[in-house]
């Protein structure tokens, strides 16, 4: 069995209808205490007993223990939690790209439900729900008081019903309300097109399975008909992560062979481990190296990396090593932070339990747990400077510290500068006279890639610069 195929690096919050799952071996002891507290024990067994004796209706044993078995989990931190027999069959099931739900990435915030990222071609995405909106209702059910789990399942659903979500949304005077209809989503992993003679875009939305064969089903098509490319932007923006192995191959692609991707440390001899660009490390069973298909040129190739406050995980795993490598620049925004490790341990009744084991870090050694990645080349969104995606691991409640670099994450603590009031403009007219204020509040969906793509155009022209640079060098 691969290192890979025993750890698993999940999303930055719990992905209505569950992304990624592995099996892995039960942690063994470490640095624990021998033996039970029996005081701490009894105190539990009594108020145990207290609740089955006089609580005001009867409540089931076996809820009970569950309840008992999610808060230890939930108050650990933000990507530990107890998966009931449905979540584990939706995590096991999204490996694959296929899910029910409506396709958002999700944490919790002041008791309410926030959004990460939604996730392309999905409902959510395409009816505009925006990362950092806060849900504060599902129908007509508070958020306030349920689980993260809860709150999930409720989104959860038979394809074709619909549910509204009530969200409040920074710089809105009013709640939005948004009704969705749910369906089986089947998320791309990824997308590429050549935007203009000799470059290429390759887009991955998430890291699953298929990803590296699909990676390197697109690169080879980017050369087919005697092109050569002479710059690619791989582009991470808004990936949430997914699969560990996903993430070494995506890096292996672009990386001398064994060149180190990324290590993890944890308590357990299984979390410390390291995982290098080969086969074994990425490839799960006995399947042929897909990357083996794709053209050589494509390890030298000027590169540039597109992230944002939405790439996490995975994607940071990737642009971290690429990076360290110096293979590619860095370009766009500060990443999410999510540099920990979740282990899923099956537990009887098709349960399971998703445990954070260890943090991970680049080859160079640096911990992004509450940091993220820092581009090489900062470029917010838009020319005006604005960036749509900022909460950050560094925002959720029970984050891990950053090990290696203390004053990680302090920055999302410090409160925002009050905006100075403006004077209201009055809205202009279109061709026919009528406001555009309409449209002005509620922006055209970004197309990537295209030419309203402010940050995409950015990184395609310092990569034309790049591509002079090296050709100059070679001169």
């Amino acid at each position: 069995m691969s290192k890979a195929k025993t750890i698993s690096l999940t999303l930055a919050g719990f992905v209505a209808g569950a992304l990624i799952s592995l099996h892995i071996p039960a942690l063994a002891e470490k640095d624990v205490k021998p033996g039970l507290p029996i005081e701490e024990l009894r105190t539990f067994a009594e108020v145990y007993s207290a609740i089955k004796q006089g609580y005001v209706e009867p409540v089931e044993d076996k809820k009970m223990i569950t309840n008992a078995i999610s808060g230890m989990l939930s108050n650990l931190d933000p990507h530990s939690t107890y998966l009931d027999a449905d979540s584990f069959k939706d995590l096991q099931v999204g490996t694959q790209g296929e899910f029910g739900g409506l396709g958002i990435e999700v944490g919790m915030e002041d008791g309410l439900v926030k959004v990460v990222s939604p996730i392309e071609d999905t409902p959510a995405y395409r009816a505009g729900v925006k990362a950092g909106d806060l849900i504060f209702k599902l129908d007509e059910t508070p958020v306030k008081g349920l689980t993260l789990s809860d709150a999930v399942k409720k989104m959860r659903g038979k394809p074709k019903t619909s549910i509204k979500l009530s969200i409040i949304r920074k710089g809105e005077t009013k709640p939005i309300e948004i009704t969705l209809i749910r369906e089986v989503i089947k998320v791309q992993s990824v997308k590429s097109k050549l935007v203009e003679p000799g470059y290429g875009w390759v887009r991955i939305t998430q890291f699953q399975e298929n990803t590296v064969a699909e990676l390197a089903k697109h690169v080879s098509g980017l050369y087919k008909e005697g092109n050569k490319l002479q710059g690619l932007v791989l582009d991470l923006r808004n990936d949430p992560g997914g699969l560990l192995n996903g993430a070494i191959g995506v890096s292996a692609a672009f990386l001398p062979p064994d060149a180190k991707v990324v290590s993890t440390d944890g308590r357990t001899d299984d979390a410390k481990q390291e995982f290098k660009a080969r086969p074994q490390d990425y490839l799960r069973g006995t399947k042929e190296d897909p990357l083996k298909t794709m053209p050589s040129e494509v390890k030298k190739v000027p590169m540039i990396v597109l992230v944002n406050g939405g790439s996490a995980s995975a994607s940071e795993i990737v642009a971290g090593a690429l990076q360290d490598h110096k293979r590619a620049l860095i370009v766009g925004t500060q990443t999410f932070g999510k540099g920990s490790v979740q282990s899923v341990l099956p537990l009887p009744g098709n349960t399971a339990i998703k445990l954070t084991t260890a943090r991970y870090y680049t080859p160079d050694g640096r911990s992004i747990q509450a940091k993220g990645i820092v581009p090489d080349i900062v470029v917010e969104d838009t020319a005006n400077g604005s960036s749509s995606m900022r909460i950050r691991e560094a925002d959720l409640d029970r984050h891990l510290i950053n090990d290696r670099d203390k004053d990680a994450g302090k920055e999302a603590a410090k409160p925002e500068a009050k905006p100075q009031a403006k004077t209201p403009a009055k809205p202009a007219k279109d061709k026919n006279g009528k406001d555009d204020a309409a449209e002005d509040e509620m922006p055209a969906r970004l197309e990537y890639a295209s030419k309203s793509d402010y940050q995409f155009q950015q990184a395609l022209n310092l990569l034309k610069g790049l591509q002079i640079m090296q050709n100059k060098s070679k001169d």
